[in-house]
Formats: structure tokens, sequence, C-alpha cells
């Protein structure tokens, strides 16, 4: 295994060679990183970057002949997983070769490359290689390893010059044993290179090179700029346990470590939203204590309010302006720690997304952490971008506390407010973002752009800026970089280099447009960011990379596709483990058109299974309940239109070999006082009764019946559709079983349609839902059953236990129905729904009581 990396100013590029024996190799790749070429010694691997949906089809088609696949697949926080399948002749070697480039950003004062090695075994030619080169000059170098002892640790080489540095790492075989004499290889962890440029004030970095420049700025020793930071924290059921205790911890640590110039706030929330205090307090000694004190007694319970939680923290922050409070050179900003999907208040995404941009208006910073794996990372990450800030993953681990605290670390000492890099209309075009909230202390702008003339060799470049005690206003001239004279020695293309990162930055820069950006953005940006793509070959959410395996006798050909995971699909494969394929899953997620269109379903079907969808959160609940046969429940009331929904249940014919009673809706009663309507459905007919008159109808026999308060329409696959005027629509189907079965006999089937045109005081087994329930979900772990999973779920005040299952929707295919996915609620619903399920039981089947 042979690593070789070479970093660029503030990139690098990354090459592995392996040598196989067997007939899969893989290797860890940055995020961030882009692929784009792979070959075999002797043999060339085209790659071929395809729009993903043309690129999948090959791969399926690949797949379905059996020939041997590769995929990126997700792999912890910071790396993806890499794996290609070769065919190796006997008593013969394969080198496998994977270039890829990443634009290293930087944190904490410094740039790291982390490589992961993880060989498996003891290997003949072990070797990592970088080089180094900044024209600014190298700061410091510094390389160790996970995995180093002090026995290997004397084995990493370091050559540091004014701009070159070298870093080597070679171990022969017995220094990579485990043990004297055994086979096992102790080289197994993060290999970690990290440095800094020196940096003189002034402009920064600006390279210039084949029509293309980057300018990359972070002056020294500016004075930090007073933050005034609202801290928003979640404290809902599902927030129960170690993802509290740690982020107890963390916020004690992160309070302490406020300076005396910063103001701050601290807000709780669940379904209630609890302030520390009701305005900003200056982070005294005495404030400190007595907020870390107050953070000591943070509990769970509840749902989650996200809305007004963040809308408390922006009116605090407008509040100490306008009264004056806050220093006038400050920054503004909230954290938002939470671990759920919005279900109480304000729940609609879109509107929640809306109300934060809308009240914040530009003029303060969001930044969202999204605490396991049951977070919407997606409605985080975007309501952050709309708003000047950065989203993060907090992953549930031993270290959420050191996670937590380094992610405020990052933003704890802004430098500048209100960052603006300028350059000459007439010279500079296709710039990427050159304007800038804030810039805090570590950090690095980056800024690329296109020249108008490829022979100009150099500009006027400006920045203004606001700082701690004045406006900061440089300006200087940019001049091409002839590399070719600098670094004669070496054969990288320095020129193509600096275009490409001004494409990858392009493409990163569109791609959050699609997300975040005004609607009437999103599809060009969509689109622009695919034609790059391909164009620059990279392979990035829209794109997958297609490797064809040359043709010979021994090994026929045969495709391999290279995928760019989502934040979501990485999401997906945490919680898959190695069984997530992202050709086979995709990450299902609710489109929000409009309110219309997300009206949730509640139905209740089989034995007797009662659903209620939530596609706002694309997600639904499910109980049975399990009473003898005769017994009429109450399914709706709205006291306040005169509407009335009943049941009664049957059971089947005979009690099964397992002894199981299974029972069903047999009967339903539909009373509307208001219209003065009366329908009677039994498996056998349908019977509507208005103003003294009664209509019946066979459900063998297609009708429709249109009237002034309502309308009845049967269909000849036994559907019928009941539409009560200005009010709810019903769906109710009739299951047909075979006469002759021994156990089972025919059922109904009740589907509510416009639930929300009911009034508040509206209830009933499926009544209580249609205004909308909150609850959460967390505690994800193993089932009986190995693909039903147990959950903890908070809802209604009560903590239950919870199994991911499925009931059916025969709305579509009144056959074979449509698996739901659902929360499956044991015991007859107890703790989901209000009482008990025998509180629902009534005398008659037009009764109420």
């Amino acid at each position: 295994m042979y690593n070789q990396t070479q970093l660029l100013p503030h990139a690098f590029v990354w090459k592995v060679k392996s040598y196989l024996h067997n007939v899969t190799a893989f290797t860890f790749l940055p995020k961030p990183a882009v692929v784009f070429f792979r070959d075999i010694e002797g043999r060339l691997y085209v790659g071929v970057v395809n729009e993903k949906e043309k690129a999948k089809k090959q791969y399926e088609k690949a797949v379905s002949t059996g020939q041997t696949a590769g995929l990126v697949k997700a792999s912890g926080r910071k790396m993806e997983k890499f794996s290609v399948s070769v065919n190796v002749a006997a008593n013969s070697n394969v080198t496998f070769v994977l270039t890829y480039e990443e634009l290293l950003q930087r944190k904490f004062g410094q740039y790291e490359i982390l490589t992961r090695i993880n060989p498996k075994q003891l290997v003949q030619n072990f070797q990592i290689s970088a080089d180094i080169y900044e024209p600014q000059g190298i700061a410091f170098v510094d390389a160790h390893g996970t995995f180093l002892s002090n026995e290997l640790l004397p084995l990493v080489e370091k050559t540091v010059t004014d701009n070159k540095a070298h870093v080597l790492f070679s171990p022969t075989l017995d220094q990579q044993r485990a043990c004297p004499g055994c086979e096992a290889s102790l080289i197994h962890g993060d290999f970690i290179i990290k440095y800094d440029v020196k940096r003189a004030a002034g402009l920064g970095d600006i390279q210039v090179v084949n029509g293309y420049f980057v300018h990359f700025f972070a002056p020294p020793d500016l004075p930090r700029v007073p933050k005034n930071v609202v801290f928003v924290i979640d404290r809902s059921g599902s927030m129960s346990g170690t993802k509290m205790h740690q982020t107890r911890q963390a916020l004690q640590s992160i309070l302490s470590d406020l300076h005396r110039e910063d103001s701050f706030g601290l807000i709780t929330f669940d379904s209630e939203i609890i302030s520390w205090k009701e305005g900003l307090s200056k982070a005294t000694e005495e404030n400190t204590a007595e907020s870390i004190n107050y953070v000591k007694t943070i509990t769970y319970r509840g749902v989650t309010n996200i809305n007004d939680a963040v809308m408390k923290a922006v009116d605090m922050l407008i509040t100490g302006r306008r009264d004056k409070k806050l220093p006038e050179r400050s920054l503004d900003m909230i954290i938002l720690l939470t671990d759920g999907m919005p279900n109480s208040g304000e729940s609609y995404i879109p509107k929640i997304q809306q109300n934060v941009r809308e009240a914040i208006g530009g003029n303060m910073s969001l930044f969202c952490l999204g605490f396991g794996d049951d977070v919407d990372y997606s409605f985080l990450d975007v309501m952050a971008k709309q708003n000047n800030g950065v989203a993060r993953r907090i992953y549930e681990a031993s270290d959420a506390i050191l996670q937590l605290q380094g992610f405020y670390d990052e933003v704890a000492s802004p430098l500048l407010s209100e960052v603006d890099l300028r350059y000459p209309n007439n010279a500079v075009e296709s710039l990427t973002t050159h304007h800038f909230s804030q810039l805090f202390n570590g950090s690095e702008i980056v800024v690329a752009g296109r020249l108008s003339d490829n022979d100009m060799d150099n500009f006027l470049v400006e920045v203004f800026a606001n700082g701690y005690e004045q406006e900061l206003q440089v300006q200087g001239q940019a001049r091409a970089t002839d590399w070719d004279v600098i670094y004669p020695e070496k054969e990288y293309i320095f020129g193509d280099f600096t275009e490409r990162l001004w494409a990858y930055l392009t493409i990163q820069q569109l791609l959050e447009t699609s997300k975040s950006g005004p609607p009437e953005e999103k599809s060009n940006a969509t689109a622009r960011a695919l034609e790059m793509s391909l164009k620059y070959s990279f392979v990035t959410p829209l794109t997958s990379m297609v490797v064809t395996k040359p043709e010979t006798e021994e090994d026929p050909s045969s495709t391999l596709i290279a995928d760019k995971l989502t934040e979501e699909q990485r999401q997906m494969a945490d919680k898959m483990g190695n069984r997530y394929n992202p050709q086979q899953f995709t990450t299902a997620r609710y489109n929000y058109p409009s309110h219309a269109s997300a009206a949730p379903t509640y139905f209740v079907d089989g034995d007797p299974h009662f659903m209620i969808e939530l596609p706002e959160r694309d997600d639904a609940l499910c109980f049975n309940i399990n009473d003898s046969p005769g017994t009429i429940f109450n399914l709706v009331r709205d006291p306040a239109s005169g509407l009335l929904v009943n049941g009664q249940t049957i059971g089947d014919k005979m009690v099964a070999p397992d002894g199981k009673v299974n029972t069903y809706f047999g009967r339903l009663g539909v009373v509307h006082q208001t219209l003065g309507v009366r329908l009677e459905v039994t498996t056998q007919d349908i019977t509507l009764s208005q103003d003294g008159r009664q209509v019946k109808l066979l459900w063998s026999d297609p009708a429709s019946l249109k009237g002034l308060s309502v309308d009845l329409h049967l269909t000849k696959e036994r559907i019928l559709m009941v539409t009560l005027r200005d009010s709810v629509k019903f769906v109710i189907l009739l299951h047909k079983v075979w006469k002759s079965h021994p156990y089972h006999q025919d059922y109904l089937g009740f589907y509510t349609l416009d639930s929300h045109l009911l009034s508040p005081s509206v209830h009933g087994l499926l009544g209580q839902f249609y205004h909308g329930v909150g609850f959460e979900v967390g505690d994800l772990r193993q089932g009986e059953v190995p693909e039903k999973p147990d959950a903890t779920m908070y809802v209604k005040g009560h903590q239950l236990n919870v199994t991911r299952g499925w009931q059916r929707d025969f709305r579509k295919d009144v056959k074979n129905g449509e698996n739901v996915p659902c929360w499956f609620v044991h015991s007859n619903g107890t703790g989901l729904i209000d009482g008990s399920a025998a509180d629902y039981i009534v005398s008659g089947l037009f009764k109420t009581v």
C-alpha cells in the first residue's frame, strides 16, 4: 500500500496505490473529496461521470448480469468508504490506484489532512508520503497517528524548509506486526497531518494562474469582536438520558468560556418555551456562575416546539438592539441544539423556515446543531444557510461533549463582520461568493473567479469589513504566479488545479442555492450545478462516476459506480450500518407543495388497525383495538357540527387453530345532525336516510347519488366515497373474502379525508388525532423481529415502547393494499389515545353514549 499526497496551497491531491492479493480493495476518502480517475496497473479503467439517474441505470444493468460493482459508502463522521472488486489471477498482483482532490478547510488556525488506514494485513511496501507546497511560507507541520506507538513514532520523518515540507511514514514488515512473529498488523487508525502558513497583514494570498484566480483571506492578529449569543436548547422527551447529560456538561463548559465582553441568553424548550432571563446578560463571573447552576437543573419532558423557541431568541436579540443594551460593534447569533422534529406549535417545516428567515431579516446568524440520527438534518441545514449560519451533526457517542464544545470554539471568537471582497468588474467574472457575514478566529475566507482576459497578469483587489474598533480597509494588486519556475521538478499542473478549485466552489454554492435559495433560483441552480459537475467530472450529489473495466479473455467487462452521499444518505447509513446501499435505498423525503396536499389521512382497516398518517413528518402512528365481536366504538364525534361516526365489530366465523380471535368492523353508522343525514353501511348494503326518505344501494351495483347535503359514489371495486356538504369526506371499502373460507368473512375499512374541516372539539378513536399529535421517537434498538426495531416514544406526557412496523392502505389497491410504515403502539393504543379503549364504547350504532 502506497499513499502519496501533494498538498498545494491550501488544498491537496491524494493518491492511494494498493497491491491486491484478494478480490476487494477499499479506501477511505474525506467527505468533501472529489474522485476523478482510477486505473489498475497494466489496464486502463476509464471513469465517466454521468447524471445520477443515467449512471444508476448503467449500474443496475451491470448488476443484473452478475458483473462486479464498487460503491462509495458512508463510514463515520469525516470519511467515506470506497470499495472496488476485481478478479485477480492466481499467483499475481493487481495495483489499484485512486486519485482525488480536496480543498482544505482551515479550522482552529490550521489545515488538517486525515488518512484512514486499515490494511488488515502486513504490507510489503507500506508508505505514506506527503509533499506540501505553500508560497506564503510554512509556519509549522505536525504529523501523528492514532495507532503510533512509542516504537513507531520515530518512523515519522518530517523535512521542512521555508515553503516546502515533506512527511514520510514507511514501516517495515516487522515494525507493522502487532506482536513478534504474528501476522496481525497494528497499523489501524488515522494518520493526521496538520500545518499552517505564515500570514502577514494585508490582502492575504492571491494566486492567479491560466485565467483563473483563488483568494485566501485570513488576516492575523485581529482583536475579537464581542458577540451576543442566545443558546436555544431542546429539552423534549427524546433528549432523555445520555444526550441531556452531555448537553448539560457541554453547556457548562461553553458558558464558563464566554468572554466578559460577550452577552448571552438561555432558552430551553419542549412544548413550552422557558427563558433563563427575559433579556440578554453580560458574561460577568456572577452571571455565568448563575447560568451554569441553572443549566444543571435542565431536565427532559414533552414534545418539540422549534418555531416558537427560535422566534423567542430572535426577539431577545432584537429587543437588546432596540434598547441599546448591546455594543454597536458586536455580532448577534443564535445557536440551536435539537435532536428531533418540530411537532408542537407550528410544525410545517417550510412555514418555520419562512418565519425564521423573515424574523431574522439578515441581521443575525443562526447555527443549528442536530443531535443524533433521528433529527431532520436537511431542515436544519436549509434554515441555517438561509440565515448566515451553518448546520452540524452531533453524533451520539461518548465524545458528544467534545463535539459540542468543538463547534462552539469555531464560532466563539468573531474577528470581522460584513466582509466584502471586491474585484474589478471589467477584469473578473463568474465570482464565487465574495460577501461573508463574519470571519471567525482560526478560519479562512476563500473566493475564486475567472478573468475576462486570460493574458491578464495583475488586477486590483479590495477588502472592506467591520472590525472591533474600526472598519478594516485594505487594497493591493493580485499578480499571476509562474508555478513552472517556482516548482520546476513537479509534474502537477497547477493551473488546472486553480480552475478546478473555482469550479468546485461554484458547484458547492449552486448546490446550496438549490436547497436553500429562493424558489425561482432553485431549478436553475440545480441545472447549472449538474452541467458543471459533468464538465469537470466531479462526483457530486447530482452525478455518479461509472467505471467500465475492459473486457479480456480472462475477465469479462464489468461496471463500477462511485456515488457522492448527501448528509441525509449518510444519516440513513449510520442507522443501517453495512446494509446501506445508496443504489438500493433513497432517502424518503416529503415534498411540501402546499398545506392542502400535505393533508393527513386517518383510517381503520383490518383487525381493526387504526392508522394516523402524518405526511408533514413523513411518518405514521398505528395501533390495534382488541375487543369481543359486537362491540360498538365511537370513531368520530364533533359536537360543533353534529357529526358522529360509530363502528361495530364482527368476528371470524370460528376461532382459528392458533387460538387468535380476530375482529373487524362490519357495520358503520354516520350521522350529521345539521345536514339531517344518516348513513348505515354494512357488508351487505348501504342505506342513506334524509328528510324522511331512504335509499338503499348494493355493493355489487356501481352507482352515484348527488343531493343537496350529501353525495355518494360507489365504484365497481366496492369503494364508497361519501361527501358531506361543506364538511368532511369519507372513503369506505368493502373487503370481500372467499365465501368458503373456514374462518374469515367480509369486513369494512373506513378512511377520513379533509379532516381539517372539522372543529377543534372533534374527538373519538380517530377524531382526537384530526388536528395533529405531538410525539418524538428516540432510543432506536433491536426488536424481537430484526426488521422491526423497537424505540421509545414520548407522547402526551407518556413514555411508551413502540415497534416499527407497517399497516396496509387499501385505497389504491383494494385486494393487496400498500404497506405504510408506522410506529406501532401496543396495548390497545394505551398512552397514545386519550383514556382507554373502553371509554369509546357506545350503546348503539347512532348513539353518543
